[in-house]
């Protein structure tokens, strides 16, 4: 079975150690950059990126296909919040993508998110009401993406009669769907749609746990995969890979005025409020799973770090490979030049280490 990388493609190249104007210039996007950046994933040997969803920043449908006209094999996986644009139209959306890119589109759903983001572009439903709502949703992508003849539709949210695209999908089955959540109310509606379950980086025994419990909502015939995301630091050996770690926490914490991030301030999911959990039991978990920098930004996004030398890293993803971990997400605090170094010294470790115990 194979081990798939995916990436995190931005429009500049900054990150939480570049300081405060790296929240202020979400919507800044540098053409030119965002093509190096995909090619430079595409050269390291990462399969897709996630092109993020945020209410202030730019379209990710538009980044996607900039990003896979850059490259040849790239995939983009784009985040799509269920409810701005209706369900028939975005299957149209992610189908013509499809086809122009031969294959290569897949979506991240983002019910969630906070109150507050979601206010800002009209949304004022709960979250509650968001994901039953984003079950809806997807069934009816769903639909459009595998049926062949047109179809009706009745719901709580969307009502549709004779729906129908006359385009399919490139490759065999739906276009992948990969989807998050860890509340109540998403873990079933990602159990019944996901193709990939994404979870942020936790310790090893509670991803293990989070595995099981997505399983036993699973409806039958259905088999998710899973994918974990992290925020390598990696250097030459163990101790530099340490120094580099606190020296980025110094400068997070020096952007934010010496003072990390109050968990009452920093809109979050759940996710983000386990993560926030995690940090205040202990720093560190299982060999290098290391907390303060999730801690230190309130938990937004995927801020656990595992911290070391590549074979150290390799080992530590091989670990969730153990598990029943199949996909990983990274990103790093020095973007492109992470994504140039991971493709140098620790996917080959992982993906070689992959291929001996699968032989």
């Amino acid at each position: 079975m194979a081990f798939h990388f995916h990436g995190f493609v931005r429009g500049i190249n900054i990150s939480e150690i570049h300081g405060n104007h790296a929240w202020t210039l979400e919507d800044h996007l540098d053409p030119g950059f965002i093509a190096e950046f995909a090619r430079a994933h595409e050269e390291a040997g990462f399969e897709r990126v996630l092109i993020g969803a945020f209410s202030t920043g730019a379209d990710g449908w538009a980044i996607g296909q900039h990003v896979m006209a850059s490259t040849q094999r790239l995939s983009a996986m784009i985040a799509h919040r269920p409810g701005f644009v209706a369900p028939t139209v975005a299957a149209r959306k992610a189908l013509t993508l499809d086809q122009l890119s031969g294959g290569r589109t897949s979506l991240n759903i983002v019910t969630g998110g906070s109150d507050a983001d979601m206010a800002k572009d009209g949304d004022w439903t709960t979250k509650e009401e968001r994901y039953r709502r984003t079950d809806e949703y997807l069934t009816i992508l769903r639909q459009m993406w595998e049926r062949t003849e047109p179809f009706d539709h009745e719901g709580e949210f969307y009502r549709v009669a004779g729906a129908y695209s006359e385009l399919r999908p490139t490759g065999p089955g739906s276009i992948p769907i990969f989807f998050g959540g860890a509340s109540g109310s998403a873990v079933p509606v990602a159990a019944k749609h996901a193709d990939v379950y994404m979870l942020f980086g936790e310790p090893l025994a509670a991803v293990e746990q989070r595995l099981a419990e997505v399983r036993a909502v699973t409806p039958p015939g259905r088999d998710p995969e899973f994918c974990v995301s992290f925020r390598p630091i990696v250097a030459e050996t163990d101790a530099l890979a340490w120094e580099r770690a606190h020296a980025y926490l110094e400068r997070i914490v020096a952007a934010r005025g010496g003072q990390a991030v109050a968990a009452s301030t920093r809109p979050g999911s759940h996710g983000a409020d386990r993560l926030r959990a995690f940090a205040s039991e202990q720093e560190l978990f299982d060999t290098c799973l290391w907390m303060p920098i999730a801690a230190a930004t309130g938990a937004g996004g995927n801020t656990t770090c595992l911290v070391g030398s590549p074979e150290t890293v390799a080992q530590a993803i091989m670990g969730y490979y153990d598990i029943g971990v199949r996909h990983v997400l990274i990103r790093g605090f020095e973007p492109l030049e992470d994504v140039r170094q991971w493709g140098q010294a620790l996917i080959p470790l992982v993906q070689a280490e992959v291929a001996r115990r699968e032989a």
